[in-house]
C-alpha cells in the first residue's frame, strides 16, 4: 500500500511557493504535509505533480494506491477515513474529492477532483477540512496544522527540560523540547496554543513568544525577538525582531530587527536587516496580491496579507514591501521605496526597475548559502531552478 499526495490541479493556484515542490512537499506547521502522512500511516509516501519536479518528487507505486488531496491537513480523523477506503471508492466533502482508492497508479485527474466520477463509490466525510489551496491559507491555517503536528510528536513522550530561567504563562505542559534545544531567559506564552523546539534548536535569551509556534531542528530564535502564534519557522531557520503569523518553511532568515507579518516564506529565503513587510491596508480593506492563474492582481479575501516569497528570494537591507507583495524564485530585491507588488523569479533590482537574475549567478550564490548549513545544490535543484528560469521569462520581460 502505499499514499499518493496529488496536486489536484492546484499547483499554479499555489505559485510561487509551488514552483520549486508539489503541495504536499509545503510546511504549514511543524511537519511538511507528506511527513505528516508518513508518520500517521508508516506507509510510503510519493507525488503526483507538475512533470519537470518529479526527479526530486517522484511518484509511487504499490498494489493499492490511495491517492490524496495533497492540500488537506492530514488530521487523525482524515488519515483513519482514508485508510478505510477500499478499492474503488472516492471519499468526498461538500461534493469535492478528497481521496481516492484504486489498484495500481491511478488515474485521477484535474476534473475527478471537482467532480468524483460515476464509476466509483463515493463515501462521505464529515469531519473538520482544512485546505491549503492558495497562499494566504498556509499562515491561517497554521495554527491547527501546529497543534495537529504537535500532537503527533509529542504523543507518550517526555520534553527535554526547560531551563528555570524562563517565564512560562499558560499551561506549562504545551511547551516541548526536542533533545538538545536551548530556551534561555524567554518568556513562552501557551495560552492560546503550544510551543514547539525542534532538535538542536535556540531561542536565545530576551526572546517573547506566544503560541501556537513551531521552531524547527537547528533552527534560532535571535535575542529579543517578539513571535506572536501561529507561527511556524522550518529547520535551520533564523528570525529575528518582530513576527506575526507567518510561516517559512525552512533554511530560511528573517535574523535582524523588522516586521513581517501574514506572510510566508520559501527556502533559502534571506530578508536583509530592517526588511519591513505591511500586512494590513491604510483603508483596512480587501488585500489584493498577484494571481499566477489570472496573471492579474485579485482579492484575496483577507484583510491582513503580507509577502509571499517563493525559494532563494531575497531582500536588501531597509527594504520595504508592500501589502500583498509577491516575489518570485530566486528574486533579489533591493534599493529605496516600495518595489512592485509583483518581483517575477530570477529578477534583480527595486523600484528603478529590473534586470534579469543570470541562472549562473542564481546558482552561486543558492551554493554559497546551502553550504552554510551544509546542504548541497544537487541536479535535480538546478534542473528544478532552470526550468522555473525560462518558465518565467515571458514575466520578467
Amino acid at each position: 500500500m502505499a499514499i499518493l499526495l496529488s496536486d489536484a490541479g492546484l499547483h499554479k493556484h499555489l505559485l510561487p511557493l509551488t514552483f520549486t515542490r508539489p503541495l504536499g512537499a509545503m510546511r504549514p506547521g511543524i511537519l511538511t504535509i507528506a511527513d505528516a502522512w508518513w508518520r500517521m500511516t508508516e506507509l510510503p509516501v510519493g507525488y503526483r505533480t507538475e512533470p519537470y519536479l518529479r526527479s526530486k518528487f517522484p511518484e509511487i507505486t504499490g498494489e493499492v494506491v490511495r491517492e490524496v488531496h495533497g492540500g488537506l491537513l492530514p488530521t487523525p480523523e482524515l488519515v483513519s477515513a482514508v485508510l478505510d477506503l477500499a478499492p474503488g471508492q472516492v471519499l468526498v466533502h461538500e461534493g469535492r474529492a478528497l481521496a481516492f482508492c484504486e489498484t495500481g497508479m491511478g488515474k485521477a485527474s484535474e476534473v475527478d477532483w471537482e467532480q468524483p466520477p460515476l464509476f466509483l463509490t463515493q463515501k462521505p466525510f464529515t469531519g473538520e477540512v482544512v485546505r491549503f489551496v492558495q497562499p494566504g491559507h498556509l499562515f491561517q491555517h497554521c495554527g491547527k496544522a501546529i497543534v495537529n503536528d504537535f500532537a503527533l510528536l509529542t504523543d507518550g513522550r517526555r520534553s527535554a527540560p526547560l531551563s528555570a530561567l524562563n517565564t512560562v504563562i499558560g499551561d506549562p505542559h504545551l511547551i516541548f523540547l526536542e533533545e538538545g534545544a536551548v530556551v534561555e531567559a524567554s518568556v513562552l506564552n501557551t495560552t492560546n496554543g503550544p510551543i514547539y523546539i525542534g532538535k538542536g534548536a535556540e531561542v536565545m535569551e530576551g526572546c517573547l513568544v506566544r503560541g501556537p509556534f513551531a521552531l524547527g531542528d537547528h533552527a534560532q530564535l535571535k535575542m529579543g525577538a517578539k513571535i506572536y502564534g501561529p507561527s511556524a519557522f522550518g529547520p535551520e531557520c533564523r528570525v529575528g525582531g518582530e513576527v506575526n503569523n507567518s510561516v517559512l518553511f525552512g533554511w530560511s532568515n528573517k535574523g535582524h530587527d523588522g516586521f513581517l507579518g501574514n506572510s510566508v516564506l520559501g527556502e533559502w529565503c534571506n530578508l536583509g536587516a530592517d526588511t519591513n513587510s505591511s500586512n494590513l491596508k491604510n483603508t483596512y480593506g480587501e488585500v489584493k496580491a498577484w494571481s499566477y492563474v489570472h496573471e492579474a492582481f485579485v482579492g484575496t479575501g483577507l484583510q491582513f496579507c503580507g509577502l509571499i516569497m517563493g525559494d532563494h528570494g531575497k531582500s536588501g537591507i531597509n527594504t520595504m514591501f508592500n501589502t500583498g507583495t509577491v516575489v518570485g524564485v530566486a528574486a533579489n530585491v533591493f534599493g529605496a521605496g516600495f518595489p512592485p507588488k509583483h518581483v517575477p523569479s530570477f529578477a534583480w533590482g527595486g523600484e528603478d526597475g529590473f534586470d534579469t537574475h543570470e541562472l549562473d549567478k542564481a546558482f552561486a550564490t543558492a551554493r554559497r548559502m546551502m553550504e552554510r548549513r551544509h546542504v548541497p545544490l544537487t541536479l535535480n535543484d538546478e534542473e528544478i531552478l532552470r526550468h522555473v528560469f525560462h518558465a518565467t521569462a515571458d514575466q520578467r520581460s
